[in-house]
């Protein structure tokens, strides 16, 4: 069998009720053992209070240590066909000791989200301007591309997104490849049952708040859009719901205001089935957003940015609306509140939106792309001489300065000892 084993190396381990990117490395780690593959999953990261138990699923974890020799043992050992890196910071990591050590494993980069875009697009509105190409070919984008040409395949989760690597930034095509969210339609496309516009009720909004974009879009709801739509409907309510809120979210909680922090959702798919509409006022990011998505699956219009909509859908198919200023956006979120044949003819656009995201068709096309890649993994390497110069020079920098790092650490440790 030409594939057998996958290790995935985690930037946190997966938490699917947290975060969108924890949804959609379940859904990877759920289609590779549905090929019959050997799964492990490991990371250097703490592990959260709602963390999923991978073992549970027939998946090994293995905790792993930055800047440490003790991985090259541990990468040999495991003798990976595939080696996924869960965003780039972890193939700048571990991907020189994976070449080193694994140098036939195909190497394949989950960039969740283009990182770089979405900071550029942070400082440029902190800055109060539109976004340029110098502001999206800074650091970040040098650290973040090199990483894609180093990687045999990575997986862009945002069409604007692979459009962007192939026309801005000269990446080929060959290296990407487009892989949206795989979610279960087959429910919506029979009839998804859902409540009515009369039985349900309440705005909801949700998103984890250690994600700068929808810790902002919380800040805006709060100060001008929430405030608005109050005017309109004084006894509306509006449930806030994300995993870690801080100190910072809690204050917010106002409930003569209707304004409800509601802290993380053990079930997020019943508290958006039952929300009347959500708000996803997200005024920079990048990505897909996975609560959009979700909200779609539970048959919720949603009112949302420009940014909340890219790359899952026609704008002109929204199902609900999208407005970029606070007066709009309210106005538009008290429309669909109160309007039920509006609201119905947002949900009459969710069938069709949710079609880029049948993982009965997604799922299947991966798995074939990248036994296809592993099978002509010489002459796909050959092609990108680019990425084997990037794989040279930042093998020896970052070994270098791994073992350096490596070598202080003991230092350190030593010291303490002999205290």
């Amino acid at each position: 069998m030409l594939i057998q084993r996958v290790l995935v190396i985690g930037y946190v381990w997966p938490e699917p009720n947290s975060s969108a990117a924890g949804q959609h490395m379940m859904s990877l780690l759920t289609l590779f053992m549905q090929q019959g593959w050997s799964v492990s999953f490991a990371s250097p990261a703490v592990q959260g209070e709602h963390k999923v138990n991978l073992t549970e699923l027939g998946i090994s974890e293995h905790s792993i240590a930055l800047n440490c020799s003790s991985f090259d043992d541990f990468i040999l050992s495991q003798a990976p066909d595939v080696v996924v890196f869960d965003r780039f910071m972890l193939e700048e990591q571990f991907g020189w000791r994976v070449a080193k050590h694994c140098p036939n494993a195909l190497r394949l980069l989950d960039t969740e989200d283009m990182h770089s875009l979405r900071d550029a697009r942070h400082r440029a509105f902190k800055q109060n301007k539109d976004i340029t190409e110098s502001d999206l070919k800074g650091d970040l984008a040098l650290r973040e591309v090199a990483s894609i040409y180093r990687c045999d395949l990575s997986l862009i989760i945002s069409s604007v997104e692979h459009t962007l690597l192939q026309n801005t930034f000269d990446v080929p095509p060959y290296l990407l490849y487009h892989c949206p969210f795989m979610l279960d339609v087959e429910d919506i496309k029979q009839g998804y049952p859902s409540l009515s516009f009369s039985q349900r009720q309440h705005f909801v909004s949700i998103g984890n708040f250690r994600h700068e974009p929808n810790w902002n879009a919380v800040l805006w709801l709060k100060s001008e859009i929430w405030p608005l739509i109050r005017q309109v409907l004084p006894t509306a309510e509006l449930h806030i719901y994300g995993a870690y809120p801080p100190p910072k979210a809690t204050q917010l909680h106002n409930p003569k205001q209707g304004f409800h922090i509601k802290g993380w959702a053990q079930d997020a798919k019943a508290v958006m089935a039952n929300a009347k509409v959500c708000l996803a006022p997200l005024r920079f990011g990048a990505g897909i957003k996975g609560k959009l998505a979700e909200a779609m699956l539970c048959n919720t219009p949603s009112v949302t940015t420009t940014i909340g909509a890219e790359g899952m859908c026609d704008e002109a198919l929204w199902p609900g609306a999208i407005a970029n200023n606070a007066k709009e956006f309210a106005q538009k979120a008290v429309a669909l509140y109160q309007d039920e044949g509006l609201w119905q003819r947002g949900q009459q656009h969710i069938q069709q939106a949710l079609l880029g995201f049948d993982k009965r068709t997604i799922g299947p096309a991966l798995i074939s792309h990248i036994i296809e890649t592993k099978r002509t993994l010489s002459a796909h390497r050959l092609k990108n001489f680019t990425g084997s110069m990037l794989q040279h020079h930042h093998h020896k920098s970052t070994q270098y300065m791994a073992q350096w790092i490596e070598a202080k650490n003991r230092s350190i440790d030593n010291s303490r000892d002999h205290k």
